[in-house]
C-alpha cells in the first residue's frame, strides 16, 4: 500500500524552509510520495496580506521564524537577495520580479524530474542558510546538483514550458482543499497547514497503517 501526500510549497517562505527536513523525513518513515507543488508567494498572490493595516501580520513573522529556526537548530537569515523584491520596511511589493518566477518553475521542473523535495530541500536551505549571492548560476547549480539534478538542464524546459499553468493549477487546488497558507500537505483531500503540523499528518499517516515496518 502507499499512500501520496501533495506539499504546497513556496521558496519565499521560512516555514516552507523549515519544514523540509521534516519533509524528506516522511518519505523514510513512511510509504508515501511526496510530491512537491510550488506556489508563488503569498506577497506576490495576495499583496494584500501585507496592507499597510495588516502590518502586524509581517512583523509577527519576522519574529517568530527566526525563534521557531533557533527552535529547531536550523540556521536562520533573511535571503539575500530576497526572492521577491520587497521593501521590508513598508512592506511595498515591486511590479516587476525578476527572481521568483523563474524560481518557482525551478521547482516544478524538479517536481517533473522526479527530484521535487530534494530541490526544495537544498535550495531553501540555501536561501534561508545565509548564503549570500545564492541565486548565481554557480552557487545554484551546486545545489541543485546535490539535489541530485542539472540546473543547465532544468533551465533549458522553461523557456517554452507550461511551468508558470501548472504552478496556477497548484495555487488552484491549494484553495479548492480549504487553504492559502504554506507549507500546506494534503493527504486523501484533508490539509495540514505548518511546519507544526507535520506530527498531526503522521499520526493521520498512521491511522492508515502506512509506517515503516
Amino acid at each position: 500500500m502507499m499512500g501520496s501526500i501533495d506539499v504546497y510549497f513556496s521558496f519565499r517562505s521560512p516555514y516552507s524552509y523549515l519544514a523540509t527536513p521534516q519533509i524528506l523525513q516522511l518519505r523514510e518513515d513512511y510509504q508515501v510520495a511526496v510530491n512537491l507543488r510550488p506556489v508563488l508567494p503569498i506577497a506576490v498572490r495576495a499583496p494584500e496580506f501585507f496592507d499597510p493595516a495588516n502590518a502586524k501580520r509581517a512583523r509577527y513573522i519576522q519574529l517568530d521564524w527566526p525563534r521557531r529556526a533557533d527552535f529547531l537548530g536550523l540556521p536562520n537569515q533573511w535571503p539575500n537577495p530576497d526572492p521577491v523584491v520587497q521593501d521590508m520596511q513598508t512592506f511595498e511589493i515591486a511590479k516587476q520580479q525578476p527572481i521568483i518566477y523563474e524560481l518557482t518553475k525551478l521547482g516544478v521542473e524538479a517536481q517533473r524530474q522526479g527530484r521535487g523535495v530534494d530541490f526544495a530541500k537544498q535550495v531553501s536551505h540555501l536561501i534561508f542558510g545565509g548564503t549570500r549571492d545564492w541565486n548565481r548560476d554557480d552557487i545554484l547549480g551546486a545545489a541543485v546538483t546535490a539535489a541530485g539534478l542539472d540546473l543547465t538542464e532544468m533551465k533549458s524546459h522553461l523557456p517554452e514550458g507550461d511551468h508558470l499553468e501548472e504552478i496556477e493549477r497548484n495555487q488552484a487546488n491549494l484553495d479548492q482543499v480549504g487553504h492559502w497558507g504554506v507549507p500546506t500537505f494534503v493527504f486523501e483531500a484533508e490539509p495540514f497547514f505548518g511546519q507544526d503540523r507535520i506530527a498531526t499528518l503522521c499520526w493521520r499517516l498512521d491511522q492508515h497503517g502506512l509506517k515503516r515496518v
